[in-house]
Formats: structure tokens, sequence, C-alpha cells
């Protein structure tokens, strides 16, 4: 199993020999679509879209990060805080305080080369979700049927392996969800209304597990990419338990997500078969 993505010389330079990229030729400088970004050696997810900021200052700029993502230590130099992935140690940048520029009073100031990022939306404008639920046979067969969906794709999310397999994703080892990729048009349906039908086709009360799949890899979770995602799924969780139900759906950052085997791919529709631990149960007025 592989848990970083291989460097170039000049990436290896910035995340893993603490080097700074020159001021103002980074990617994501000037970069203002919405998404995360997310770790370029680990996959681990760092920082929001909403929290960056133009500075000026010739690097992308943050202030603030993801809770857990970052961590801060002193600089070799004695007077600079370094921050680092905290999964993996790879180099990001520095942060600063005092400087009044935004309300939170904080600059994360990173290398653009130390980043990869996740988009919310496509080239074509759709809306990206993600959601695991069980086996996304059933997740992915489910939510093709609604209107406005565009793509369903299944897929592997959330663990600490790049481009995991079918085999070691069953092997619990990895932390690896198996989860579904939506595309969706957002003139034609919202993330509320998919995020409400999630919830009710698979039980969000059952912890890794759904039905008879048993395993960490079938857990409920529903992985946001943009903070308005993010407050739509903590909402709806929260109408489920006012009505009595004990929900484990967990709302978690994205990172990548990691396409199936082709095999995997409209498994339900190429067998001519329905799920089997997956139905749609009213749960929402």
């Amino acid at each position: 199993m592989k848990h970083y993505h291989d460097l170039t010389l000049e990436e290896r330079r910035v995340i893993e020999k603490k080097g700074t990229e020159p001021p103002f030729t980074g990617e994501y400088e000037h970069f203002e679509e919405p998404g995360i970004f997310a770790c370029r050696r680990c996959d681990a997810p760092l920082y929001l879209s909403t929290n960056k900021f133009a500075s000026g200052c010739g690097w992308p700029s943050f202030d603030d990060e993801i809770a857990g993502a970052v961590r801060h230590q002193d600089d070799a130099d004695g007077r600079r805080i370094e921050i680092l992935c905290k999964r993996c140690g790879g180099h990001l940048g520095h942060v600063f305080h005092g400087e009044h520029l935004t309300a939170k009073n904080t600059r994360h100031c990173v290398n653009s080369i130390s980043l990869t990022f996740i988009p919310a939306y496509t080239a074509d404008h759709y809306e990206r979700a993600i959601f695991a639920g069980g086996c996304f046979w059933g997740v992915e067969h489910l939510l093709k049927t609604l209107p406005g969906v565009i793509k369903v794709q299944s897929g592997y999310i959330g663990g600490t392996v790049i481009d995991p397999t079918y085999e070691e994703v069953c092997s619990g080892a990895t932390g690896h969800a198996e989860a579904v990729g939506v595309v969706f048009d957002p003139k034609k349906t919202d993330y509320e209304t998919i995020a409400k039908f999630f919830l009710e086709i698979h039980d969000p009360s059952q912890s890794n597990r759904q039905g008879p799949d048993i395993g960490s890899q079938y857990r409920s979770e529903v992985f946001y990419l943009t903070a308005k995602q993010k407050a739509v799924a903590e909402r709806l969780i929260k109408l489920l338990e006012q009505k009595g139900m004990s929900v484990v759906t967990r709302v978690t950052p994205a990172s990548r997500f990691y396409p199936a085997e082709a095999y995997h791919q409209n498994y339900y529709t190429v067998h001519g078969k329905e799920p089997y631990c997956h139905r749609h149960v009213k749960r929402f007025d």
C-alpha cells in the first residue's frame, strides 16, 4: 500500500526539505474556485476555499485551517511559526498573527506546491457531492434516479492510502470508505435534496455496517466540499436526531476521491439486479 504521492524534485525541496517557492509564481496565489485544498503529498484536507483571501504577499493565504489538519511548531530560524500537514509532516509554510488582514487576524502563508485542489464544481459548472453509506453499488444505483443528477461514480475516499484497490479497501487497513461521487445540475436540483435522499436510502444509525455488510469501509459519512455543504449535512442530521433517530453519520471534509475499478461502476444496471441493503425510507417531512 502506498501512503504518499511521488513528488518531483521541486516538490521534495519544498515539502520535505522545508524550502520556499518563489513569490508570485504559485498556481494557487490568484485562485478563487470553491472547494478544498489538500496536502499534495498525502491527500489530507487542509483548508477550505472560503478561508482563502488576497494578502498580496505572493503566496496563497488562509485565515483558518480545517480543525486538526495543520501542525504548528517553532521554525528552525527561531523567529517564525512553521506549519506542516499534521498527517504526513509535509512542510506547508508559516503562520503569522497580528497583521489585521482579516477578522480572524491570522495568515497561513502556504506554498502552492504543497497543495492540491479538490473542486466543488466541474468545468461545466455542475456541483459535486460525495457520500458513503454501505456498499457503493446500492447508493450509486438509487442516487442515479434523482432528477438533476448528471453522473454517479463508485469509488474510495477518506483513508490514508493512495489509489487503493478494492481488495485493499476491503481489508480495512486503508481507512477508506466505499463511496459515491455525485455530479448534479444546481439549476435543476440542490445539494439538500440529494443529501436528504442519501439519508433516506441507507440506515444512518448503523455504525460501520449496512445490513449484512460489516466493516469500516461501509460506514455512513458525508464528505463535504464547501462550508455550505457541511452546514446542510449537519442540519439534516440534527433534524433526524430531533425525530428520535440515533445518527452515526460523520460529516467530514473531502479528500481525494479515487474511482473504483470499472467492474464496480453501474453494477446493478449491468447485472440486472436491485440493491439488497438499500431502499428508500421517507424520513423527512
